[in-house]
């Protein structure tokens, strides 16, 4: 197991502990220099490898690469490096949608079978463009399906056929009512924007958006191109790394297709301030929250920020894809941007984001933590599943402030452990979050699904059933519930 680097912690626990006890803030020349030992840190630590770019109302503050773009290589990283945004794609779908909506060609009320005529006729009639750009549509989304995994890989279908077989199924409520995160809409979507101009969304997407901004850097990702300095994608698992799974990116479409880099997704967040894409009409449709926190492709919210965790305005959105996670927060009053690209960890890079915005407002940032993968891991491989959870319980004891042990970090293990296809393990997990955790509906669902992976019928329903008592709008908890009930007794 590779242990970090002592100088390295040492170091930024003595600029914490100095700058906390003296009450000093991090002053802004030394900025770019305190987020780049934060990262250092945390890519230390396994929990980032990619670029990342920083900017504030004068421009860029801070742009850096940290790792492998190849492993195999052995080629670094580089802020031109392209990687796989996965659905940070969305954004520029609702923005081609809103385009046309400018242009009189639709509108946000426009029905879908006023636009696809092949679509079935009831829903149709139903949903609208809005419901698709804001996740309120209903429709059940393509990757929850169990017939997706068809298509996942190597079978792709056309898109009116995807939309015919995965993206039609019955509505799981009434649109406009609820907020249910959807690929299925954003993918309808590309199918609307192709339908009506006449153009496959690439070349829409091309035409519109990335040469008008001179993106050289993002575009629509093809296997088959000879695309110069693409990332790998890669899976880091409690053992080490591996080539992430294969996955044909005509599957997400317009929902999650797209490559870039962060200096692209910047001059896409000054285009945006700027006007140069949407009219001012059309951002304010974009950046209006609705159900869920949601706008039109991005999140929209009030979150505590810098000293005194001052409520500010922010607009967010994160990407994950086979090998790839990707996250863009704006700070719209301050005209703040922060970018992060990942090709290795599928870490939380939300909270990377909120250290950096710490940094930003003069604040230190808490010391990043160990994960508890790794730690698991080795003591699993050499005694088994309850050692190496009595060992996290004993260091959660003795060493909570070295080592991570949220809700999220103790989960993401769990479905590591699951995705090894050690589904005892992973119950064993799953059961010590819910001890730690015990007012969490998702820790409940997750041990749900790893009881069901075990074949525990009973016992997975009772932790549905938990769930769902702690969270009634746990749509999840109620669909693995209804399928649970129409197993056969063992």
């Amino acid at each position: 197991m590779r242990h970090p680097d002592e100088r390295a912690w040492g170091g930024w626990i003595g600029i914490a502990l100095v700058c906390a006890c003296l009450g000093v803030s991090v002053s802004a020349q030394d900025r770019p220099a305190q987020i780049d030992a934060y990262l250092a840190r945390v890519h230390d630590l396994h929990q980032f490898d990619g670029a990342v770019l920083v900017a504030d109302a004068q421009g860029v503050l801070f742009k850096k690469a940290y790792g492998l773009a190849d492993r195999e290589w052995d080629v670094p990283s580089t802020p031109a490096t392209k990687f796989r945004i996965g659905s940070i794609t969305k954004q520029f779908t609702a923005a081609l949608a809103l385009q046309l909506v400018e242009e009189g060609r639709i509108t946000l009320d426009t029905k879908l079978s006023e636009v696809l005529p092949y679509y079935r006729k009831d829903t149709g009639e139903m949903v609208t463009v809005r419901h698709l750009l804001n996740h309120t549509s209903g429709i059940p989304s393509l990757t929850q399906l169990p017939s997706f995994q068809e298509i996942r890989t190597r079978n792709p279908h056309s898109v009116e056929e995807t939309v015919k077989r995965f993206c039609s199924g019955d509505l799981q409520f009434a649109p406009g009512t609820q907020f249910r995160y959807n690929n299925s809409g954003y993918y309808i979507l590309g199918a609307v924007i192709e339908k009506v101009t006449g153009k496959p969304y690439e070349q829409v997407l091309r035409e519109r958006i990335t040469d008008p901004l001179k993106m050289t850097g993002t575009g629509y990702d093809r296997a088959r191109d000879v695309l110069l300095n693409r990332a790998s994608g890669y899976q880091r698992f409690p053992g080490g790394v591996r080539n992430c799974s294969y996955i044909d990116m005509a599957v997400p479409f317009a929902a999650g297709a797209l490559y870039s880099t962060v200096e692209d997704l910047y001059l896409w967040d000054r285009a945006l301030d700027s006007g140069q894409v949407l009219s001012e009409s059309s951002k304010k449709a974009m950046f209006m929250p609705g159900l869920g926190d949601y706008g039109l492709g991005w999140y929209i919210r009030k979150a505590p920020v810098g000293p005194g965790n001052t409520e500010r305005l922010v607009f967010s959105h994160s990407g994950g894809i086979e090998g790839f996670t990707a996250h863009l927060r704006r700070l719209p009053e301050e005209r703040i941007f922060v970018v992060l690209l990942d090709n290795c960890t599928f870490g939380r890079l939300e909270v990377i984001a909120d250290g950096i915005l710490d940094v930003l407002f003069g604040r230190v940032p808490p010391p990043p933590r160990r994960s508890v993968a790794e730690v698991f891991y080795e003591a699993h491989r050499k005694s088994g599943a309850g050692a190496a959870v009595a060992l996290l319980r004993e260091l959660q004891v003795r060493k909570a402030s070295e080592y991570d042990f949220s809700e999220a970090a103790i989960n993401l293990l769990g479905y590591q452990l699951l995705g090894e296809r050690e589904p005892d393990a992973a119950v064993a997990v799953f059961q010590m979050n819910a001890e730690l955790h015990p007012d969490s509906s998702n820790v409940y669902d997750s041990l749900g699904e790893g009881l069901a992976a075990l074949g525990k019928k009973d016992d997975a329903v009772r932790a549905y059933a938990k769930s769902l008592t702690l969270d009634p709008s746990n749509r999840n908890a109620v669909e693995w519930l209804d399928r649970l009930s129409k197993q056969p007794a063992p």
